[in-house]
């Protein structure tokens, strides 16, 4: 094996060329036509956020549904494949999807919407992509687009920069609908009980706080 030589500079190069990417997403007011679905459909209705994707993007996916449930909106991640599978039930009226593809050509998720649209052809869905002229953000009610800048991988192909951006547009709903709710630390509180999270909202919503 070749000696291992990291140049600092070659890792503050990654840095910058992430933190370029989530400074220049684009962002206007598709994102509060999202925030409006989701208050609309979850909050006030009384349906849930499906949040689905393949691969890694599937993997940001899980974690913005679980922040998500954290923050006062009910969320659950739907496997796409599995989907295919029986999973799909879980889908139900006042439902809205949201859905998570860099390429925004992922089979698996252009498949769940065929049979999410069969279940319930009025599903409202919510896409984060990094192609805005893909299949995907055609079908969409609300496209964010992440940008679409290159992957910092040597190669251009893992999944890197995109994730960052996904994170980020996922942090953006998620604090924009806790605002929208008017969500306090409070009912965070009463959704976070174990942990140093749950110890610093109990303290904080104590009264006299």
């Amino acid at each position: 094996m070749s000696e291992i030589n990291v140049s600092v500079e070659s890792l503050v190069d990654i840095i910058n060329a992430e933190a370029d990417a989530v400074k220049n997403i684009p962002v206007g007011e598709e994102y509060e036509r999202a925030v409006r679905l989701i208050v609309d459909h979850v909050n006030r209705r009384g349906g849930k956020l499906v949040v689905s994707g393949m691969g890694k993007a599937g993997q940001i996916g899980m974690n913005i549904a679980t922040t998500f449930c954290s923050t006062g909106t009910p969320a659950v991640f739907l496997h796409p494949s599995e989907a295919q599978h029986g999973d799909l039930g879980i889908l139900q009226p006042d439902d809205l999807l949201l859905l998570i593809s860099n390429s925004g050509k992922t089979t698996e998720i252009l498949m769940l919407i065929e049979l999410a649209k069969a279940l319930n052809p009025s599903i409202p869905l919510i896409v984060i992509t990094g192609n805005d002229s893909s299949p995907l953000a055609a079908m969409a009610d609300v496209t964010l687009f992440t940008g679409g800048r290159p992957e910092v991988c040597p190669f251009g192909l893992t999944p890197t920069t995109s994730t960052t951006t996904m994170t980020v547009i996922g942090d953006l709903l998620v604090v924009a609908t806790m605002k929208a709710i008017g969500f306090t630390v409070a009912d965070y509180a009463k959704r976070h009980h174990g942990g140093y999270l749950g110890s610093a909202a109990a303290a904080a919503s104590r009264p006299g706080r």
